[in-house]
């Protein structure tokens, strides 16, 4: 399971050894697949390694039609309320009563 993996590096090479297995499952080669996402027989290796940039990443896993995962991957997170409300600020409720001084001195007719 990859929660158990500690390091960075050793999390993205199971990622890369996760991209291989859906690649090996479809029957693609490696070149098939670049061709498919735009890039190098040598990214998709690379990918394959973990080691990979990640506009590359999301490229090949469009090319093995599982961008649909990414969610799964990493879901939409959600605001909470009481993040909202500290990123809104303070709210005004109410009027100062304050009051311009031409409103003070009306005319006198």
């Amino acid at each position: 399971m990859i929660a158990s993996i500690k390091s960075p590096a050793a999390i993205a090479e199971e990622l890369g050894e996760r991209l291989k297995h859906a690649r090996l499952n479809r029957d693609l080669t490696q070149v098939e697949v670049a061709e498919r996402a735009g890039v190098s027989r040598k990214v998709v290796l690379n990918a394959e390694k973990g080691k990979v940039h990640l506009e590359a990443f999301v490229a090949i896993l469009s090319a093995l039609n599982l961008t649909d995962q990414l969610d799964k991957f990493l879901p939409v997170q959600t605001i909470s309320p009481v993040q909202l409300s500290k990123l809104q600020g303070k709210v005004r409720q109410r009027a100062s009563g304050q009051r311009k001084a031409s409103d003070e001195e009306a005319p006198e007719w």
